[in-house]
C-alpha cells in the first residue's frame, strides 16, 4: 500500500522519490451533497517519465513507447475523485500510477518459439476431418460410398 508523503517503489529497479510526484486538487463531482461544492477532493498526480531521474535509460525508452498514448509532452496524469476524502484519493491515485508504470515497465514477452505438428496429431486430425465429412454425408439421404 502506497502512502502520500513516501517514495513509490514500483519494481526494484525503480523507485519514484516523492520529489518528483506533483499533484493537483480539484473539487470532485460524486457522492458527498453539499460537501462536494466546497472541499477539493479529487487529485490529479503527475509524473514526468520523460525528465525523471529515478527512471534508468533503459527502462525510460520502454515506458515512452508503452504509454506513449497516455502521457502529455512526457507526463503521464492519474486522476482519482471516485472517494469523498482527499486522503482517500491521493492513496487512490498512487496505487494507479504505480500499477500502470509497472504494466508498462514489465520485460516483453518471449519470442514463441515455432513448433511443427507431430506426426501423430496429423493423423487424428485428419481422421476427425474424415468422420465429420461421413457425418454430414450421412445427413444428404445419399447413402452411395
Amino acid at each position: 500500500m502506497t502512502t502520500p508523503g513516501s517514495d513509490l517503489r514500483v519494481t526494484r529497479r525503480l523507485v519514484i522519490p516523492d520529489a518528483e510526484l506533483s499533484e493537483r486538487f480539484s473539487r470532485s463531482s460524486g457522492p458527498g451533497g453539499q460537501g462536494v461544492n466546497t472541499t477539493s477532493s479529487r487529485v490529479e498526480l503527475s509524473f514526468d517519465v520523460a525528465r525523471s531521474t529515478a527512471v534508468p535509460d533503459d527502462l525510460r525508452q520502454r515506458l515512452l513507447a508503452r504509454l506513449g498514448h497516455r502521457l502529455a509532452g512526457g507526463v503521464l496524469t492519474i486522476a482519482a475523485g471516485e472517494h469523498r476524502e482527499q486522503r482517500r484519493n491521493r492513496q487512490a491515485a498512487r496505487e494507479r500510477l504505480v500499477t500502470v508504470l509497472r504494466e508498462a515497465a514489465a520485460p516483453p514477452p518471449r519470442k514463441r518459439r515455432p513448433t511443427k505438428p507431430t506426426r501423430g496429431a496429423k493423423e487424428r486430425r485428419l481422421a476427425a476431418k474424415k468422420r465429420r465429412g461421413d457425418v454430414k454425408r450421412g445427413r444428404s439421404g445419399r447413402y452411395d460410398e
